[in-house]
């Protein structure tokens, strides 16, 4: 498997990452209504279920790139650099998401869609 596919899948896992920080050695978890549960979070709970949600918010734009840049025959060692850098800055950006720095976390956020656009750019010859 080549390192781009690797990075596919483990930014698909990366949501749930997110989902079991939030949720993690709570006491009063409500599996029967998570949603709910959820919802009513503060502090790094709240912000690890936002990680989740942008987590797979970004997951299709990423993959969609791989995929492109893997059709349109983009050399192999260009889709993995982008890749690899996607995923180091959406394990960045869920690390500052959890621990409450937002303007460290919008850098990781903005990296990580850069090197989705790079992967659009290398697919259309740029």
């Amino acid at each position: 498997m080549n390192k781009a596919f690797l990075c596919v899948l483990i930014a698909g896992l990366l949501p749930y990452v997110c989902a079991m920080a939030a949720k993690w050695g709570f006491q009063n978890y409500d599996n029967h209504n998570p949603r709910n549960w959820l919802a009513q979070q503060t502090g790094f709970r709240a912000r690890g279920n936002a990680a989740q949600a942008n987590s797979f918010e970004a997951f299709a734009f990423f993959a969609s790139g791989v995929i492109i840049a893997t059709i349109a025959q983009v050399e192999a060692a260009r889709i993995d650099m982008y890749a690899l850098t996607f995923v180091a800055a959406r394990v960045g950006f869920i690390a500052c998401y959890l621990a409450g720095k937002p303007t460290l976390r919008s850098v990781f956020w903005l990296v990580g869609l850069l090197s989705v656009v790079g992967l659009f750019a290398a697919a259309l010859g740029v």
